[in-house]
């Protein structure tokens, strides 16, 4: 499988491998580096064993990714309480994991509600058949390839087989006349490995010690693109 040539890359930098203490100035530098969405990961100590951020410093970053999308993934139990708050944070895309909310089709419903792209989020080993009764409702579906909750993990192989039928799941859909959908994988992604993750269909990648763990993030996102970009057809 070979990602379409109409799907434009999308790298979105995780700022769980950000210098929290000059979050601002992280931000603004990646963007300028030539990122084009910043990732931001909330987990709650609940659905994933460790704490991180809430609406108030996505309400901070806001002020410094202008026209950009801030990727909000919420690794949290319940859901819906907290989408509201982040879509008034300043939100662009807020996706969640099935197992943590009782009625998905009512969560999507509320995320678009609230002007947000809606995604839907796999672990490793969560099933696919989420998807059977939703596409219509969907913007984005992401496939960790690492356990959540933890960044600097190693990408698990599996997941290119998983990819490779998201994105057949998605090509279907679209030929039948549906929206757009995006494939986002998040965990482990590195130069290294960008191009066989984007050969099974994924055109948009989550990086988080890849970019910020190196002094140069300009070259690592150029290398990432122009190492994804060599699967699309053409």
């Amino acid at each position: 499988m070979t990602t379409p040539r109409n799907a434009p890359i999308t790298i979105a930098p995780s700022l769980l491998s950000a210098d929290f203490a000059r979050l601002g100035e992280e931000v603004r530098a990646v963007l300028a580096a030539g990122a084009d969405w910043i990732h931001f990961d909330v987990m709650d100590n609940h659905y994933v064993p460790n704490l991180t951020v809430g609406p108030l410093v996505c309400e901070a970053i806001k002020l410094h990714v202008g026209a950009h999308l801030i990727d909000v993934h919420l690794m949290v139990e319940p859901v819906d309480a907290i989408v509201p708050m982040f879509a008034r944070a300043g939100a662009g895309v807020i996706s969640f994991h099935p197992e943590a909310s009782r009625h998905v089709d009512r969560t999507l419903a509320l995320i678009r509600d609230h002007g947000c792209l809606a995604g839907l989020v796999f672990n490793p080993a969560t099933p696919l058949h989420w998807l059977d009764h939703v596409m219509d409702k969907l913007d984005l579906i992401l496939l960790m390839s690492v356990n959540p909750g933890f960044g600097g993990q190693s990408f698990i192989p599996s997941t290119l087989a998983k990819l490779r039928e998201v994105r057949t799941r998605i090509d279907r859909h679209v030929a039948a006349g549906g929206q757009p959908i995006k494939l986002e994988v998040d965990g482990g992604v590195k130069p290294d490995n960008i191009r066989s993750i984007a050969a099974a269909g994924a055109d948009t990648f989550v990086a988080g010690s890849a970019i910020f763990g190196k002094p140069d993030y300009a070259a690592v996102i150029k290398e990432m693109r122009t190492q994804a970009a060599a699967n699309f057809l053409g």
